[in-house]
């Protein structure tokens, strides 16, 4: 059962291109946007879609192969862990973020995207 305890599972598009830092010893961090959307009709029978926005994070050999492989607009799978980050503004104010930390990142594309990635 403990695979289940912080566990997220997201399909959606990239919003940017992975921002990519390479750390001490080598080791890289990549970070992106993922946009996912729900569709849904309204108590009008009205077409609604929303978009959220989730703040994804790769490390070590995962990050690398996302620097080599994703683009903004690509389709991805991510399968990872909410994390949450505190800070503390100049002015004081507390703020806190959400992150998901990759675990697993799955190439959704299309057949043509899927050989563009093999060469």
């Amino acid at each position: 059962m403990n695979s289940l305890r912080n566990n997220v599972k997201l399909i959606g598009r990239l919003g940017q291109d992975p921002e990519i830092k390479s750390l001490d010893k080598g080791n890289k961090v990549a970070k992106f946007s993922l946009a996912t959307d729900d569709r849904y009709t309204d108590k009008e029978g009205n077409r609604k879609e929303q978009t959220e926005w989730h703040n994804i994070v790769a490390w070590g050999n995962l990050a690398e192969r996302c620097e080599k492989y994703l683009k903004k607009g690509k389709e991805v799978a991510i399968d990872g862990r909410l994390t949450y980050k505190n800070w503390e503004d100049k002015n004081g104010v507390k703020h806190t973020s959400a992150e998901i930390v990759a675990n697993e990142v799955l190439f959704v594309g299309t057949k043509t995207e899927k050989a563009e990635e093999k060469n």
